[in-house]
């Protein structure tokens, strides 16, 4: 039986998973661009029969791959729970999108509101999967490991991994549909303001997650 102080670490853990990927949804709902970790599985699911979930657990191995690639024998092998991490965020992104399905804007602001609402929702769910140290989810894990050996800052390689994902779901909308589908004004927003938030309230939720753990 896994220990309690374990079994808490990782509930927090997946709180935090599921706060994101709720997050993600209220971005799709408010459809002035999703965020960048999002937009490539977004984009794809509009033209292939899978869903945006499906997609999400694709580009997350893909990420682990790029790890493995990178980091070679310094590869931890505990790593490798980021495989179910994934599939279990692939699974709350699915869901959220289901239970997200009958919230509908209905003016630009509202598309604002919505959109702002889901970069807090996902700041929190950030700051919620980190501070338990249990496993990282496969996109913060790559850039980690892009850091380790290239020896870059975070911040700049956070910033240039999410450019890389735009650029990439730009050109993939470009390509499937001739303009410009999910990547929007709020993408870009959702790209710095994520960052902005966690970073302020990353103390509170140490706090409230030591408190919880009785650390």
């Amino acid at each position: 039986m896994m220990p309690d102080h374990l079994f808490k670490r990782y509930l927090i853990f997946a709180t935090g998973i599921f706060i994101m990927a709720l997050g993600v949804a209220l971005s799709t709902r408010a459809d002035i661009g999703i965020s960048p970790i999002s937009c490539v599985p977004y984009i794809l699911s509009l033209e292939f029969p899978m869903t945006m979930g499906t997609f999400t657990i694709l580009l997350h191995i893909s990420f682990i791959a790029v790890q493995i690639v990178l980091l070679r024998n310094e590869f931890e092998l505990v790593q490798l729970l980021q495989i179910p991490v994934a599939f279990v965020f692939g699974a709350f992104t699915d869901l959220t999108l289901w239970l997200a399905g009958g919230l509908t804007p209905t003016s630009y602001l509202m598309r604002w509101i919505f959109l702002l609402v889901s970069c807090a929702l996902i700041a929190v769910g950030v700051c919620m999967e980190v501070a338990p140290r249990v496993v990282m989810v496969a996109g913060e894990g790559a850039i980690t490991a892009i850091v380790k050996v290239f020896k870059t800052e975070f911040g700049f390689t956070k910033l240039g991994f999410d450019v890389t994902l735009v650029t990439l779901g730009v050109i993939l909308s470009i390509a499937l549909f001739s303009d410009l589908e999910g990547v929007r004004e709020g993408t870009i927003v959702a790209a710095l303001l994520v960052g902005v938030i966690a970073r302020h309230i990353k103390k509170y939720v140490d706090t409230g997650v030591a408190f919880f753990l009785h650390e």
